[in-house]
């Protein structure tokens, strides 16, 4: 939805530009490459191993762009460290990267074998396969019910740990083909491991906390007049984000945008299928939340 995104973030000529999940850098090149758009852009991820590629391919722009390694959340500090003012143009689009879900080792997709890992940082913090070895049955049940909406969370959470009771589950192949067993029955464009994947990514690097920080930051760092926008992938993100700008914009501090979120067009789903539960939603900052 780039051109979507464009025409919300409306980049301003010397202004300052924040890709708060830098990615592979293909948002970060479009901005940078925006008509009139000459100011600088910041682009922040928490994955060492997707900032390396995003810098070689805008390493063209020379000092107009710059990558760090961190949280969004902790974007206020990240602006100080670097010595930027207030950005005028701010994005998020959650979710895991293409690099994560295409690489096996990273262990993000069920329909490749590899190691149980999912971190979005490999330097922190327990893997996928800590928590399906360790929890009990009832705090696995929870994170798949709450973090992946999973109707049948129980039944797949007691099917986890009578098969650890056998062996360690430490690959991807192994958990998709117990969560498809655990279902049972046929299925159709939908695999039935996907919301169990998607609740174990999200617990493992903490993204819906993560979100609750990062909005008010990014709200907060940004100049009066800012454009913000924000691609969400699935309910528990758009809720999150509709609720803050909801807030937002009763006590006054933002004009929201999009009444409804933006969704990719029918062309752009049949070029890329990841695109086709992208919700887009965007605002502009009037008053900076809690100054008077």
């Amino acid at each position: 939805m780039t051109a979507e995104v464009l025409e919300l973030l409306a980049p301003r000529n010397g202004g300052l530009a924040v890709d708060c999940t830098l990615g592979l850098g293909g948002h970060a090149e479009a901005v940078l490459r925006y008509p009139g758009f000459e100011g600088r852009l910041l682009g922040l991820d928490r994955d060492a191993e997707v900032l390396e590629p995003a810098r070689v391919r805008l390493a063209r722009f020379g000092e107009r762009f710059t990558a760090v390694q961190a949280r969004f959340s902790r974007l206020g500090e990240v602006l100080a460290r670097v010595g930027w003012g207030r950005p005028s143009s701010v994005l998020f689009d959650l979710g895991a990267s293409s690099l994560h879900f295409d690489r096996p080792e990273r262990g993000f997709s069920f329909r490749q074998e590899g190691p149980l890992d999912m971190r979005m940082d490999r330097g922190s913090g327990p893997t996928a396969a800590d928590l399906v070895n360790g929890l009990d049955a009832e705090a696995l049940a929870e994170i798949l019910w709450t973090c992946g909406e999973e109707p049948k969370s129980r039944r797949i959470a007691q099917a986890i740990v009578g098969a650890r009771q056998r062996a360690p589950i430490t690959t991807t192949a192994q958990l998709a083909g117990l969560v498809r067993r655990a279902v049972g029955g046929r299925y159709g464009r939908i695999d039935p491991a996907t919301r169990t994947f998607q609740a174990l990514r999200i617990t493992v690097n903490d993204e819906l906390n993560e979100l609750e920080k990062g909005l008010p930051a990014a709200a907060a760092s940004a100049a009066p007049g800012a454009r913000l926008a924000v691609i969400s992938f699935h309910s528990l993100e758009d809720r999150i984000v509709k609720r803050f700008l909801r807030s937002l914009a009763v006590g006054g501090c933002v004009e929201i945008l999009t009444r409804r979120p933006l969704r990719p067009s029918a062309e752009e789903v049949a070029a890329n299928p990841r695109a086709r539960s992208a919700r887009l939603r965007g605002a502009r900052i009037l008053a900076i939340p809690g100054e008077s």
